[in-house]
């Protein structure tokens, strides 16, 4: 589950399955770092894309974890481990410390991954297949009817996966989490792709989120916005979670470049 006192960098797989493996393999690993297995890639390889990505984050985390093990494996003794160990073997400090080390490195960050499913209809049905390929949260549309949304949240708590609401098109988001009867646990904030295109002026609604969190107590991700600046402003404004996906629809250096600034300098 995510972690309110937290700051995440969400990456939206657009393209194809091999790209994402691709993406995901150069990634920095951290907790921090959410995968998203975005609209596109969900309707051209269905529900398998969301197990493949679940799936493909494990293997990077087993291969970091085996070869971090194997290099601690490896530490040696200095003279005065060596005599320490001698005069005291039942108070074998340099074993701990190296046992402590080892725990400390080997713990697994499981996968967080987000099925974007735009959900407009079948809330249960949709919430159940993401749930059901391992999704860690799934996304239901604001626009979407009352009942439809209730009926996701519901489900999506029943299954223990995380439910967000995308308020892409909503001009007052705040109303239509007044008709709720729960609470998702996060609010998306979204600046869509296509009009971003067809209007150069049109900026990220971050205007929205202290309207929110001031009645409300649920986290805010903000997506539609690549630039750093952009994803600085949305933090600083209150934003949890920022959502990136155009420098990481193909895989280039400089997607992990983004990442691992994002990881140093929003803390």
């Amino acid at each position: 589950m995510l972690d309110r006192k937290k700051y995440y960098l969400q990456v939206s797989l657009n393209s194809s399955l091999d790209k994402a493996r691709q993406i995901i393999a150069d990634l920095p690993y951290s907790d921090r770092i959410i995968i998203e297995a975005g609209t596109p890639l969900i309707k051209k390889y269905g529900a398998e894309s969301i197990s493949k990505l679940v799936w493909w984050w494990q293997q990077k985390s087993n291969l970091i974890n085996s070869t971090i093990s194997q290099q601690t494996s490896n530490i040696q003794p200095n003279a005065f481990d060596l005599i320490t160990m001698l005069m005291n073997p039942e108070n074998n400090k340099f074993v701990k410390k190296k046992n402590l080390q080892q725990q400390k490195i080997t713990t697994t960050i499981k996968p967080y991954i987000v099925a974007d499913l735009k959900c407009m209809d079948r809330g249960e049905t949709e919430a159940e297949i993401a749930a059901h390929a391992g999704a860690s949260a799934a996304v239901v549309l604001g626009s979407a009817p009352t009942e439809t949304i209730n009926c996701f949240i519901t489900t999506c708590k029943k299954l223990g996966i995380d439910s967000m609401v995308d308020m892409m098109a909503i001009n007052q988001p705040i109303k239509i989490l007044r008709q709720l009867k729960t609470l998702p646990t996060v609010v998306i904030l979204h600046r869509g792709v296509d009009e971003t295109e067809d209007n150069k002026s049109k900026i990220l609604p971050i205007h929205q989120i202290n309207k929110i969190k001031g009645s409300y107590n649920t986290m805010i991700a903000i997506a539609g916005g690549d630039k750093p600046r952009e994803i600085q402003s949305a933090i600083f404004n209150g934003a949890n979670i920022v959502i990136v996906w155009k420098d990481f629809y193909t895989q280039t250096s400089h997607t992990t470049n983004i990442a691992n600034d994002f990881l140093k300098q929003i803390k």
